[in-house]
């Protein structure tokens, strides 16, 4: 039996994760994603009450399954549709995550690999072990088909079509079967387990057909029966165990087996021999069902954290959408925010409106703290969240398909860093150009900062040409205006050339809206703005004055 909720014709991907995953997952803060996901909220009347401790194992899950990208619009479409399905009907996705977590926590217990347990134990308590692996087996099975029955509510061809595979592989007739043969062994654990404090007492009835040759030995056996019978627990050595013994005495054609040595081996050995024979009968349902409850785990796994996404979204009052897929050169979105920031600042993010059509190189400019990052930033993100059929925060998302993403952030210097900043940026772009292939998309932000303007300028101009020119599509935002102002220069009269411009807007007071506007890349990041921010606007003088002003004079009193 197969968990096909990730995709339609199979359990597992085909495809390999996104090259250098780490890189994406901290750069674009991705570990709070997956720890708001792993938190279920708990409402009470209506209001948030709490958040219950992170599901490692939930974080663990969507990480895994957010860096290995879908290959197509009808893979991401299927997901879709689950996820949608999920957040009407949260609980029977809740439950079969708990279901399979609860049950895979028992198997572990008993001891899950068989070999193992075949090496340390004796052959009695194998037995008995596999009896309750059975017994586990069957208890988890029929809590799922219950689930399963009572959820009539589902809509997507995922979860359809995995309750009618689900129902007709565990059906009630398998069930009752199955039931009827651990009932009927019962009297091996249970006989197993006897306690004092036990009321009743569980034995054997076993009924053969065989013949008898010399020496009464027993021949050509068969078994007819095998049941378990239920009777009053009597403790050896009381008045009512030697009364039974007496009875049992004067009963013609029988005879104790407990008082006798030699005899009470053989009954016992006969009672394992048929218990055994009829759990080889059942091993067919820990064969089919084996990978089952892992597989359910994960990929229900995967559709609680996306209800769980979704919920954190109503909770910060952020819109979300499901991505719609389109060509590869046109992205287009409406009231995009960056989710991530909304989830580590407890804040509404401003939200940007964008359409480019047939463009593979967008470059972001403008002032200093006006967003840029930020922006960029929301499109990684939403473009990762849409490959793996994870809605994302906006009123409307289109993107196309890339299944090679890379990301090249600035890094601040630390001590990890065996050479220059320059010379680091160099090789993690040297390791991008590696890995490039058929549907590349590159985030660039503030890359090539790390050296001279002009350095900077003439590095950024020739990379990003030769990645444009191979069919890469780049996303970029720079201080390097000089090397902006260039290309807008080459481009602006050339509507084929593929290339956009966005500004950070700044209002003439120097405000900033976090709005991406279009237009000319300016020759200035604004950078005053903060200056004046942090020391404060000296009253009746021009700022670019004062601050030289300010600068001569320091470097006076120096000399």
């Amino acid at each position: 039996m197969k968990v096909c909720l990730l995709y339609a014709d199979r359990e597992r991907a085909n495809t390999e994760t996104y090259y250098d995953t780490k890189s994406i997952i901290a750069d674009l803060g991705l570990d709070a994603l997956f720890s708001a996901a792993a938190k279920e909220i708990v409402y009470e009347n209506g209001e948030v009450k709490k958040l219950e401790a992170e599901d490692e194992f939930l974080a663990g899950t969507l990480k895994n399954i957010m860096m290995i990208p879908l290959a197509s619009a009808e893979e991401i479409a299927f997901r879709q549709e689950i996820v949608a399905d999920a957040t009407n009907h949260p609980e029977p996705v809740r439950g079969l995550y708990r279901i399979s977590t609860k049950m895979l926590a028992k198997w572990n217990e008993l001891g899950r690999n068989i070999r193992e347990r075949i090496r340390r134990g004796s052959p009695t308590m194998r037995l008995l072990t596999e009896i309750r692996v059975l017994t586990l087996f069957c208890d988890s099975l029929s809590a799922v088909r219950k689930l399963l029955e009572a959820s009539d509510g589902f809509t997507s061809r995922g979860l359809r079509a995995f309750r009618e595979e689900f129902c007709e592989a565990f059906s009630e007739e398998r069930e009752a079967t199955i039931r009827k043969v651990l009932r009927d062994v019962s009297f091996y654990t249970d006989g197993l387990e006897q306690k004092e404090e036990q009321l009743t007492a569980v034995k054997p009835r076993i009924v053969l057909e065989c013949g008898l040759e010399d020496g009464l030995r027993l021949s050509s056996m068969k078994l007819e029966e095998v049941s378990s019978v239920s009777s009053r627990y009597v403790r050896k050595g009381s008045t009512r165990d030697k009364l039974q013994k007496f009875i049992n005495a004067r009963i013609p054609d029988s005879f104790p087996t407990a008082e006798e040595g030699r005899v009470k081996e053989q009954t016992q050995a006969l009672e394992a021999a048929v218990v055994s024979y009829l759990v080889r009968k059942l091993r067919g349902l820990t064969d089919e069902f084996n990978t089952f409850f892992d597989q359910l785990r994960i990929q229900a796994g995967f559709y609680l954290a996306a209800v769980q996404l979704t919920e954190h979204m109503r909770r910060l009052s952020t819109e979300w959408c499901f991505p719609t897929v389109c060509d590869r050169k046109d992205l287009a979105f409406t009231d995009l925010r960056e989710f991530v920031m909304s989830i580590t600042q407890r804040i509404r993010v401003t939200g940007n409106t964008c359409s480019l059509q047939g463009k593979n190189l967008l470059i972001v400019t403008g002032a200093n703290q006006g967003g840029k990052s930020t922006f960029l930033r929301s499109i990684a993100i939403a473009q990762v969240m849409m490959q793996c059929g994870l809605p994302v925060t906006a009123r409307e998302f289109r993107s196309g398909i890339f299944p090679r993403i890379f990301v090249h952030f600035t890094r601040r210097e630390d001590s990890a860093m065996n050479s220059g900043r320059l010379d680091e940026e160099l090789k993690r772009m040297n390791g991008i150009v590696e890995h490039l292939g058929d549907g590349s998309l590159v985030f660039l932000n503030e890359s090539f900062a790390t050296t001279t303007e002009k350095e900077g300028a003439v590095i950024a101009y020739d990379i990003i040409r030769a990645l444009t020119e191979a069919g890469v599509k780049v996303l970029t935002v720079t201080h390097l205006l000089s090397f902006a102002k260039r290309v807008y220069g080459e481009t602006k009269d050339r509507p084929e050339s593929g290339a956009a411009f966005l500004s950070a807007e700044r209002k003439p007071d120097g405000t900033r809206t976090y709005h991406m506007i279009e237009g000319e890349p300016e020759l200035t990041s604004f950078g005053l703005d903060l200056f004046d921010r942090i020391v404060g606007k000296p009253a009746g003088s021009e700022r670019l004055s004062d601050f030289t002003g300010n600068l001569l004079g320091m470097k006076g009193r120096q000399l």
